[in-house]
């Protein structure tokens, strides 16, 4: 388990530094600052990513409660949710040194 979360965690930060190295390319040649939101960037990737962002934005009759986090991930710099999914991943799979040699006996 912990090798797969240690290898999404690797992916999300080649993806989240590679987005980052594509804005940042995009803001010197504008002369301005240009950040892709993840929204973007998602459905960038194809149709099926496309289709999945266009339902997740679209308005539902009933509004559920997770559905302004999600409008409001989708609209923040995709390097940076990358990024920081990166390291929760990674935390999640970090161990401290020692650590299971305490736990046997």
């Amino acid at each position: 388990m912990r090798f797969l979360l240690k290898m999404l965690s690797f992916l999300m930060l080649i993806a989240g530094v590679l987005i980052a190295s594509v804005d940042a390319i995009q803001s010197v040649s504008a002369s301005e600052v240009v950040l892709t939101p993840l929204g973007g960037a998602l459905a960038s990737t194809g149709q099926e990513a496309l289709d999945i962002v266009q339902s997740l934005e679209r308005r539902q009759t009933e509004p559920a409660l997770w559905d302004p986090a999600v409008r409001w991930l989708l609209g923040q710099p995709a390097f940076a949710v990358l990024l920081a999914l990166s390291l929760i991943l990674w935390m999640l799979a970090y161990r401290r040194p020692g650590a299971a040699s305490r736990f046997s006996a």
